[in-house]
């Protein structure tokens, strides 16, 4: 019988190097040789993909929060369907760039959206399917909206959203990580890349048993 995989989500606030550290954590697994797949929210099968295009092009205000937050649902439901639990099945780690916590975190604490219509939502679409791991890599909104902006690449919808929603998507993130200690640990981002990668690298190992200390 083939053993399952593990879901390792990466989640934070604009800028904060989460795409860069997924790749280097994919790396690291690799070199474990453990099987991985990297993925991404909105997004990571065909149908969540169109999708993101609709959430993540045009105005900070294109769409109203609610629907916002389906969209967000009908894409992760998709993502789960194609891609992420087949992968997990097959034995297959899986590290995606945000997921449900995102949700909560911005269409929740940034744009107001009534927990418990998100909550519902994350039974339904997630379930029983939650990471195994959650890591929250974490700066000073400011830090990382200046990042985000300096990236060579079209500055997109939510990086245009007001520092005000994230301020308040930051605490959401923060909030997320403190009722959910057994799942999500909070990554001081603000180092050098290195030395988030082998912090990563270091929770990895000790949360889910891989062989290496991150050196």
């Amino acid at each position: 019988m083939t053993k399952r995989g593990r879901f390792i989500t990466f989640e934070g606030g604009e800028g904060v190097g989460k795409s860069t550290q997924c790749q280097g954590l994919a790396d690291f697994l690799e070199n474990q040789g453990i099987d991985v797949i990297l993925t991404r929210e909105p997004g990571g099968a065909v149908g969540a993909e169109a999708i993101r295009g609709l959430l993540t092009a045009g105005a900070a205000d294109r769409w109203d929060p609610l629907a916002e937050t389906l969209l967000h649902a009908a894409a992760r439901r998709e993502h789960l369907d194609k891609t992420v639990l087949p992968a997990i099945e097959k034995g297959v780690w899986v590290i995606c760039d945000r997921f449900a916590d995102s949700t909560e975190a911005y269409q929740g604490h940034g744009q107001g959206v009534d927990m418990a219509t998100i909550g519902y939502l994350r039974r339904a679409v997630v379930g029983s399917n939650e990471p195994d791991l959650t890591l929250i890599l974490d700066m000073p909104v400011a830090a990382g909206l200046a990042r985000a902006k300096a990236r060579d690449e079209e500055v997109g919808r939510y990086e245009r959203m007001t520092v005000d929603l994230h301020h308040r998507v930051h605490d959401g993130f923060l909030d997320i990580a403190a009722s959910n200690p057994d799942r999500c640990v909070i990554v001081n981002a603000e180092g050098s890349e290195t030395a988030v990668q082998a912090e990563i690298q270091n929770v990895v190992s000790a949360r889910l048993g891989v062989a290496g200390d991150g050196a």
